[in-house]
């Protein structure tokens, strides 16, 4: 396997400055793409991974379908595919880079980690919008977790990691489970956790009940330090009420997006949008009046985008 350090250069083209995170997967950097001079974001696989368990080629070919797929979508909630690689020793993606902060640092950020009900409403949202469009070309993203959403200083919620990490989960479902830490399975959907070789939307939709029960709860439905028990949980346990001042209706909508089977969740990430737009913020007229940097970054959920129509 290919080793990366800060300042090189992949394909002439892009330069690794620094690294912005790690996992089981890979690195990934923050970049400069020196053609256009401005700043992306690039993962590196490791070779090892897209090793396991069929030929190389094969596991190669999915991940170039997959990164080609992922370079087809154009919504203002996923992030931007410019590039993808191919090489001996790993595979690349290269990214838009979103200015802005994570989710999980915005829980961070909050005292018992609890949104107001438009906030996360807003959120969840437009995770369901970018959704909508991922689900209608045929990509589920199977990874979605608060390190995987990032929020933009002007509201928008970006989605990370499309077309890579199921590209390789297809390879070998039990990859999933394999030397995952804690956060890679808090939302994950009991049917991805049992190692299911087929996948729908209505996987991703459990991750984004667990969000939004998260962002209204102040916590997971599900919290230990335990991965084995973490994943029992999910697979077997009913998940708490939120309470506090969540309306009835909306706690219906989470309690169905937790649903244990997929077919008892909604059919598609349209319908939870239709669901939850009664709860988003009313429109801001002022807001395309100012100009200058946007408001606190803890506070800019006011712009969802609408998915596609029902």
């Amino acid at each position: 396997m290919s080793e990366f350090a800060s300042g090189g250069v992949l394909r002439d083209r892009y330069r690794l400055d620094s690294v912005l995170g790690r996992g089981v997967m890979g690195q990934v950097w923050q970049g400069t793409d020196l053609y256009l001079n401005r700043p992306v974001a690039v993962k590196t696989i490791a070779s090892e991974l897209l090793a396991v368990p069929h030929s190389r080629d094969e596991a190669v070919a999915r991940f170039k379908r997959e990164a080609q797929a992922a370079a087809r979508l154009d919504h203002p909630n996923i992030t931007t595919v410019y590039d993808a690689s191919y090489t001996d020793d790993t595979c690349c993606l290269v990214m838009q880079l979103v200015d802005g902060t994570t989710l999980e640092y915005l829980f961070d950020q909050q005292e018992d980690e609890r949104f107001d009900v438009p906030s996360a409403v807003s959120v969840a949202a437009q995770l369901c919008s970018g959704l909508s469009a991922a689900h209608a070309a045929g990509l589920v993203h199977r990874d979605l977790k608060t390190q995987n959403v990032m929020v933009r200083r002007d509201g928008t919620v970006k989605i990370l990691d499309f077309g890579l990490v199921k590209s390789l989960s297809d390879a070998d479902p039990r990859l999933t489970m394999t030397g995952e830490g804690l956060g890679n399975i808090l939302c994950a959907s009991p049917e991805l956790l049992a190692g299911r070789d087929a996948l729908d939307g209505r996987s991703d939709l459990y991750a984004v009940g667990c969000l939004l029960h998260h962002m209204l709860a102040g916590a997971p439905p599900f919290s230990t330090d335990q991965p084995a028990l973490l994943a029992s949980q999910h697979l077997t346990a009913t998940p708490p009420p939120i309470g506090g001042a969540v309306p009835a209706a909306l706690q219906e909508v989470v309690t169905a997006l937790l649903a244990k089977r997929p077919e008892d969740r909604p059919a598609s990430a349209t319908h939870v949008y239709a669901a939850l737009a009664p709860y988003l913020p009313a429109p801001d007229p002022g807001q395309a009046a100012r100009r200058g940097p946007y408001e606190d970054p803890r506070r800019p959920f006011l712009v969802p985008q609408g998915p596609l129509p029902l």
